[in-house]
This record gives structure tokens, C-alpha cells and sequence, in this order.
């Protein structure tokens, strides 16, 4: 297994390697315990590097006020609210849906729609003819029946 100097973990965390470069980096501090004490100097020594903040709450102020200013302006840029039509909405389309089931039951369409139904229900009664089980059932009794009535004339 290879291991990186910690020279290369300092240009890993100065960002001076290529992406692919440091994926493999990223991988290999899962597995590798070792690099990752040798990582974890690096990073030590890299913030020793830093400069140090001398008043910490003015900093803090003027980090979040900054915030506090992109928000504003991400909300400057936000883009106004279109108005919609009133017949774009859902209320139009559910008023109108209602509106048009009132209208079709008052002048009875449903109505006939009922009675054309019933007429096709009636003709499909009338029409209704046994099923081939039930002939083949009524023929195999009528056989056994004209079976039974032969033997027993054939007994007396």
C-alpha cells in the first residue's frame, strides 16, 4: 500500500492537486489509519500557518452581517410573484365543474342516461340464455333420469 508524505497532504489541503487526485486521497485515508495521523499533522501544522484573529466578535459580526446582506440580496432577486388569470386557478376549474353537474341534472340528462341504461340491463335479462354448463348438466340428468326409469323396468 502506498502511503503520502505529509508534504503531499499539505498541497491536499492547500487544493493544489486535481480532482481525480483527490479522490484517490480521499479513499485512501478510509482505509489507511497511517496517513491518516500523518493527514491529521498536516492539517495541525496548516493551522498553526494560519494567522491568528485578533478580535474574534468583531469578526463574527461582520461575517454574519455579510450573510445577513446576501440574503437580502437573494430575496431583491427573487422574481415578483406573477399574478395568474382567474381561470388558471383550481377554485375556477372546481366552481365550473360544479356549475356544469348542476346544470346537466336540472335538465335531466342524467336522468336518461339512467333509463337508457335500465333499457340495455332489461334486453340483456331477456336475452340471457343458460350457459354451456348448466346444458351439459340438464343433459346428463335427463340421460341418468331415462337411465334409471330403463332399469327399472327392466326389474319388474
Amino acid at each position: 500500500m502506498n502511503h503520502f508524505s505529509i508534504e503531499d497532504w499539505k498541497k491536499y489541503l492547500k487544493n493544489e492537486i486535481s480532482d481525480d487526485a483527490r479522490g484517490t486521497y480521499e479513499n485512501h485515508l478510509y482505509s489507511c489509519d497511517q496517513c491518516l495521523e500523518v493527514y491529521m499533522l498536516a492539517l495541525a501544522e496548516e493551522e498553526a500557518a494560519l494567522p491568528a484573529i485578533e478580535k474574534e466578535t468583531d469578526f463574527i459580526n461582520m461575517v454574519m452581517n455579510s450573510i445577513a446582506v446576501v440574503k437580502q440580496e437573494s430575496q431583491q432577486e427573487k422574481q415578483p410573484k406573477r399574478s395568474t388569470r382567474y381561470y388558471q386557478t383550481a377554485a375556477f376549474h372546481f366552481v365550473l365543474a360544479a356549475a356544469m353537474t348542476l346544470l346537466l341534472m336540472g335538465t335531466g340528462v342524467f336522468q336518461s342516461v339512467t333509463g337508457y341504461t335500465d333499457t340495455i340491463e332489461n334486453r340483456n335479462l331477456q336475452e340471457k340464455q343458460p350457459s354451456i354448463t348448466e346444458g351439459i348438466m340438464d343433459r346428463t340428468f335427463t340421460w341418468l333420469d331415462s337411465f334409471n326409469m330403463k332399469n327399472k323396468e327392466a326389474n319388474q
